[in-house]
């Protein structure tokens, strides 16, 4: 199985154990659902697609891909440009996040059609966000889209998680109107409820379910904090029941973490309510710990 994660790597600014100091590293939505399957199902070749700069910040984050597992042949450079900053505010274990992206060469990742056909000719399994949609330009945004649709055409299953993250919209409705768009070119569709609750008016999951489905995705999957996950396939509904936590020391990559040990259960033939099994069990320890990338022993993927 051929993975490819499509989006933007920043430097992270992380809180560390000190108080008012941070560290750096590299995280980003779709990049650490790439990190995370590299580490729980290496037999998985895990790629990114991305744009970078011609710095030195740019060329340490091609080195810890590298370094991580990821194959970077989809990775393009920019001249004049770099990454993307963030940096982790907590409270309670919630995040909030501040963004330094203006310049961040991951804008331009849809620059370039023969780039985008070639690594998706090259997956089995594609995987962007809403995210990966909102730092594109309008025309970018339709291009990334387009070539998204025939990638699916061609026999390549497409994942989409909305992540919806208004700041990065210049509108609600922009926004809303763009995750739709996502949702028609996807198969298997990864929402968290309580976003969509917020923007889309859903009364409960099996209604976002619902919506996803209608936009044209098979398998449709709602994350919804400790209650039940609740998936749908067709028109097969059921629920998977997560273990509840005491304490919870961060939850920047709960989602991102879940949905690589929801593809790589896709990816190594399990069944799809154990496959939602395991993506809750490696979100339950990721969060436990502080980052978005954690160094930490992760629960072994069952066989297929």
């Amino acid at each position: 199985m051929r993975f490819l994660a499509i989006g933007e790597c920043m430097a992270e600014m992380s809180p560390s154990d000190a108080p008012d100091t941070y560290r750096m590293g590299f995280a980003g939505d779709t990049f650490n659902t790439a990190w995370y399957m590299a580490r729980v199902a290496p037999q998985v070749s895990a790629s990114y697609l991305t744009a970078v700069g011609d710095d030195t910040v740019s060329q340490n984050l091609m080195d810890f891909m590298q370094a991580s597992g990821v194959n970077t042949r989809a990775v393009q450079t920019k001249a004049d440009k770099t990454i993307g900053l963030y940096l982790i505010s907590l409270d309670n274990g919630e995040r909030s996040f501040s963004y330094w992206r203006g310049q961040s060469a991951a804008r331009g990742l849809a620059d370039d059609p023969d780039v985008l056909t070639q690594a998706m000719s090259d997956a089995d399994l594609i995987y962007f966000s809403g995210i990966t949609l909102a730092i594109l330009a309008p025309e970018k945004r339709a291009a990334l889209l387009a070539a998204l649709s025939e990638a699916r055409a061609a026999g390549k299953v497409i994942a989409f998680d909305p992540n919806l993250r208004p700041k990065l919209w210049e509108s609600p409705t922009v926004m809303t109107e763009a995750i739709m768009q996502g949702a028609a070119v996807c198969d298997i569709a990864l929402p968290s409820f309580e976003d969509e609750a917020s923007w889309f008016a859903d009364d409960t999951p099996k209604a976002t379910a619902q919506r996803y489905l209608r936009a044209g995705a098979f398998t449709v999957v709602v994350k919804n904090g400790s209650a039940p996950v609740l998936y749908a396939e067709a028109d097969k509904f059921g629920e998977v029941p997560v273990t509840p936590l005491d304490q919870v020391a961060d939850t920047t990559a709960a989602g991102d973490s879940f949905n690589a040990g929801f593809f790589a259960g896709h990816a190594t033939g399990l069944s799809l309510t154990d496959g939602i099994s395991y993506a809750c069990a490696l979100s339950r320890e990721v969060v436990q710990h502080k980052g978005a990338l954690v160094d930490a022993v992760l629960p072994t993927l069952p066989k297929g």
